[in-house]
């Protein structure tokens, strides 16, 4: 529920740290494995899982993340199966995870039926990428019935009076587009990522997530000396495609993964903040 994302997030400010999130698409390349990779993420530090919801036309996702959903989609794995999986990773890990998904298949679910099932297996919230707060009055309304939160995604191009209605509208944290085009593995850090987080929390006391683009420990350090916590997909994505299907996998996907949450780690948070 969003109140284990807030302790969360409270948990790392009063130890004086950064966040990590790891995205990954459930099913991709099993259901099996993506419940071993998200209990070695918790044993590597992952702060919050983001769970990809396969879809068919997943217009926000660069080649890495579109490959991984068709992988997931060739294994049948549905919405129903991302919150069945959930529920079985709580029987072992409380681990906070929040559903990255579109609106087609969540409509296709039933929007009751979704918040109702995704509270009931332990999930913690969701971000529904085209799901504008301007059209999900009767999805707010029921996500914050059943105690999920509602992440809401800014970018360097949201308008000033549109950044304050997304603002009200999220719960957990904001997750902040550090550039504009689809999800990917790039080779910097846009520079106007301090700039717009610092907008962002001159509006708001939610934690402020960044992510898109951030593929190495580097970039990731750099992302954490000005953001609450990190949001790492493709490069994760991309050495689950690259390592296949194997325990191997788990392994050196869990490796890499916690490069990253180290270097993430090792940045302090400034007194004051």
């Amino acid at each position: 529920m969003k109140d284990k994302i807030a302790r969360k997030f409270a948990d790392l400010k009063s130890a004086g740290r950064k966040g990590f999130i790891a995205y990954i698409c459930a099913g991709d390349p099993s259901v099996a494995r993506t419940k071993q990779l998200i209990l070695e993420f918790e044993k590597v530090g992952v702060d919050v899982v983001e769970l990809g919801v396969p879809f068919s036309d997943p217009i926000a996702d660069g080649v890495v993340n579109q490959r991984a959903a068709e992988r997931a989609l060739r294994n049948h794995v549905s919405l129903a199966d991302v919150i069945s999986l959930i529920q079985d990773v709580r029987k072992k890990s409380e681990i906070p995870i929040v559903l990255f998904t579109y609106v087609n298949p969540v409509l296709k679910y039933g929007v009751k039926a979704f918040c109702r099932d995704l509270a009931t297996a332990g999930g913690d919230g969701a971000l529904t990428l085209d799901y504008p707060p301007e059209e999900s009055g009767e999805y707010k309304k029921l996500m914050d019935a059943h105690g999920l939160a509602t992440i809401g995604l800014v970018a360097p191009t949201t308008p000033d009076e549109r950044l304050e209605r997304i603002l009200d509208f999220c719960s957990g944290f904001v997750y902040y587009v550090s550039r504009t085009g689809v999800t990917g593995v790039r080779k910097d850090v846009d520079q106007s990522v301090s700039g717009m987080v610092k907008k962002i929390k001159s509006l708001t006391k939610k934690p402020v997530a960044v992510g898109f683009g951030i593929s190495n420990p580097q970039q990731a350090r750099t992302v954490a000396g000005v953001a609450d916590a990190v949001v790492v997909g493709s490069a994760i994505v991309q050495k689950i495609e690259q390592s296949g299907s194997s325990n191997k996998m788990v392994d050196e996907v869990s490796r890499f993964t916690g490069e990253l949450v180290a270097a993430v780690k090792r940045v302090r948070l400034r007194s004051g903040r």
